[in-house]
């Protein structure tokens, strides 16, 4: 059933895309007929090219990981106040762009700011191509703005740091040794009620073999934080794994193009002028509010056509 689902939406969009060519030749007809407007004929030609396209885009996400859901991990960089008010801008973001894409998220850890913002936290993103769609997000995200915590109004850039990895289901199997995990448990920060205030909900797993470390600590049990952050240690070792195959495919075929994590992929600039700039595909925005509140799409479709484009 799992399979007969992922094929049949590649089914029902040809049908979709089928049909409304089928409406472009039809107002054709009826325009040479001089029974339809040249209006009508290309609201239905733009109609069909959106389908076309987005067939196209939804074609460069046929990896086997794409179609999972995912989690989010966001760092403030160093900077205190500042850089921990933009992680929460960043977290604001995605969070936008989940809600305006019909998927669902959830926050799965989160370490509160000094005085403001967050230091980091941790997002489960659940939809179709959820992690194919977000994971070129993973990198250093850097903002340049006139500081509202600075009375003197002075310029200052900040860096917050995006990880993204697919969400394994029980399709995919990875194996945990209990003997290579060594599990910590500890009081919950923030809100959550008197239970969670006195006992050690809060679980952080690492795996000892690779370093991978994991907390979650929004569960009220620590059941079940403890079965979420395994969760999270299986997706962290697949991608690892995901990584690994390409980085080894990349240097037998001599074309490296994978981007590490870490490096700087995307420019937030409010002030002197405002843009945000991808320094990967080079697509550029003069609208940083809309980029900001999750208008991420021209974005994330110029890196996936620019990496399909190297692939192919």
């Amino acid at each position: 059933m799992r399979e007969i689902s992922s094929l049949k939406i590649w089914t029902d969009a040809y049908k979709e895309v089928e049909e409304v060519i089928g409406e472009v030749e039809v107002y054709y007809d009826f325009y040479k007929m001089d029974e339809a407007s040249e209006e009508e004929v290309e609201a239905a030609y733009e109609k069909a090219l959106e389908a076309v396209e987005e067939l196209e885009f939804k074609n460069m996400l046929s990896g086997e990981e794409d179609r999972l859901d995912c989690t989010m991990v966001i760092n403030s960089g160093a900077g205190g106040t500042e850089a921990q008010d933009w992680a929460e801008m960043i977290k604001r973001m995605y969070v936008r762009y989940a809600e305006q894409h019909g998927m669902k998220w959830s926050l799965l850890a989160e370490t509160p700011g000094d005085a403001a913002g967050i230091k980091s936290c941790e997002l489960e993103i659940n939809g179709e191509f959820a992690f194919g769609y977000l994971k070129g997000e993973s990198g250093v995200h850097r903002l340049v703005r006139v500081s509202p915590y600075d009375s003197s109004g002075r310029r200052h850039t900040s860096f917050a740091s995006v990880y993204v990895y697919p969400k394994v289901d029980d399709t995919i199997d990875i194996q945990l040794n209990d003997s290579e995990i060594d599990r910590q448990t500890y009081h919950s920060s923030g809100k959550g009620g008197q239970n969670v205030n006195k006992v050690e909900t809060a679980v952080r797993l690492t795996h000892i073999p690779s370093g991978i470390v994991v907390t979650c600590q929004m569960e009220r049990s620590q059941l079940r934080n403890y079965e979420r952050a395994l969760e999270m240690l299986k997706s962290r070792l697949y991608q690892a794994e995901i990584q690994r195959r390409q980085e080894a495919s990349d240097e037998i075929e001599g074309t490296k193009t994978a981007i590490a994590f870490g490096s700087q992929i995307r420019n937030y600039v409010l002030f002197p002028y405002k843009l945000v700039k991808d320094l990967r595909s080079n697509h550029e925005s003069t609208n940083p509010d809309a980029v900001l509140d999750g208008g991420l799409d021209e974005f994330i479709k110029s890196y996936l056509m620019q990496t399909s484009g190297k692939k192919a």
